[in-house]
């Protein structure tokens, strides 16, 4: 199921959350990156589940998914999931599968905390990323939830 990670260091800018860090950033976390090669079906982790890292997507696809809301959404290459978990090991809201045969990078609780211990600007860095994105993710529920309220039947 693992395989080294064998990626590029500069192949890491794709990934959103890694593309402000410096080529020397990317280059001490990309030793610490595990590597996962997984077939269509495999579980990454189920809802509930303690939090233990942020996935990439390096080829393939993954079905986010939760019971509790019903939506899902497909990740494909270059895109990342499970970024809470790098500061909360609370537990899992979403299920998430390969939906293909995939590649993935894992970056463990426990890695990233050594990492910020040895570049913490550059792990500041990847949690501003992180919080860049949980506030765009936040604009767009809003607006979406605005469109949906219709004031002259006096929604709220």
């Amino acid at each position: 199921m693992s395989f080294a990670s064998g990626v590029a260091v500069g192949d890491l800018k794709r990934f959103s959350l890694l593309s402000e860090l410096s080529e020397e950033d990317r280059e001490i976390l990309a030793e610490e990156l595990e590597g996962l090669e997984v077939e269509a079906g495999t579980e990454l982790y189920d809802e509930g589940e303690q939090g233990d890292g942020l996935y990439f997507v390096v080829e393939g696809e993954v079905r986010v998914e939760s019971t509790h809301t019903g939506a899902s959404a497909v990740f494909g290459p270059g895109s990342s999931m499970g970024a809470f978990s790098l500061v909360d090991s609370g537990p899992r809201e979403t299920r998430a599968a390969a939906s293909q045969r995939s590649r993935l990078l894992v970056l463990r609780r426990s890695t990233f905390r050594r990492f910020a211990e040895v570049e913490p600007r550059a792990a500041c860095r990847l949690l501003e990323a992180i919080l860049r994105e949980t506030a765009r993710l936040g604009r767009e529920v809003l607006v979406g939830a605005q469109a949906d309220v219709d004031p002259r039947r006096g929604d709220h």
